[in-house]
């Protein structure tokens, strides 16, 4: 018998913001440690060509794998986080065991002069309402014991923002007061925050050619203590570990190789 290794096994893990980047590594992560996983999109083509890629990889996990839309931005969002976590539970017949949020949404940086209030509004809908809404209805679904959590996702800004942060920073550092709050409210469930610095995923190739894209993971890289920028599946590993470990919950992990120091 293992203490260790097994712990992800058979656990029924519904991963929101699955198909790409941060979110995609802890699905495959999580397959590779004998888990059910559910991923969830706003996509549905999105969707199918992440389980379609995770099949591939993982054809022996091919079982494990299903999918289900959810858009945290939408005008009905509690009717469908009903049914996604309705659908991730086969109508509540099969409770989660972990519930993981990593999904996000693009947005601009407006300089302090140039916020307004529907803006700095828009800017919560996803990344704190959205969590506070799959918290509001998780202990449905949900394992109720210390061996299940509830995972959100914040950002390395929280504690270290960079210039021209102001209008969006209140969003990450709400999430972790969120995180604390929802802790409490949800116990025995644990409930905690991953906090990542600069990591390379998908999303930087949108922010130009090679060249470019080069340029600013240097530039990243050199903001850390560890030289490199961060990799999707290291940052995973924190994701797994607040998973696994029973003993932890209310908490903030960084993982974002030093540069809190530098």
């Amino acid at each position: 018998m293992s203490k260790f290794t097994n712990k992800l096994t058979s656990k029924n893990i519904l991963i929101i913001g699955g198909t790409s980047g941060i979110g995609f590594a802890v699905a495959e992560a999580s397959l590779e440690n004998g888990a059910n996983v559910i991923i969830a999109s706003s996509s549905p083509s999105k969707l199918q060509k992440s389980i379609s890629r995770l099949q591939t990889t993982y054809p022996q996990f091919s079982k494990n794998i299903n999918g289900t839309t959810l858009n945290l931005s939408s005008e009905d969002v509690e009717d469908q986080i009903i049914a996604a976590y309705e659908y991730a539970t086969e109508n509540g017949t099969r409770k989660l065991d972990h519930v993981v949020n990593t999904a996000g949404d693009t947005f601009a940086l407006p300089k302090l002069s140039e916020v307004t209030p529907a803006g700095a509004a828009a800017v919560t809908t996803v990344r704190y309402i959205g969590n506070l809404l799959l918290a509001k209805h998780v202990s449905k679904y949900i394992n109720i014991s210390p061996e299940s959590s509830f995972t959100t996702t914040s950002g390395v800004n929280a504690a270290k923002p960079g210039d021209g942060w102001s209008s969006i920073i209140g969003v990450a550092t709400a999430v972790e007061g969120l995180t604390r709050a929802l802790a409490k409210d949800l116990k025995p469930v644990r409930v905690n925050c991953v906090s990542p610095g600069a990591i390379k995923t998908e999303l930087f190739d949108s922010f130009g050619d090679a060249a470019t894209v080069q340029t600013m993971v240097e530039a990243y890289s050199e903001k850390t203590l560890t030289g490199q920028i961060g990799k999707p599946e290291d940052t995973a590993e924190s994701y797994l570990y607040i998973m696994k470990c029973a003993f932890v919950t209310g908490t903030t992990l960084q993982v974002d190789g030093g540069y809190l120091l530098v």
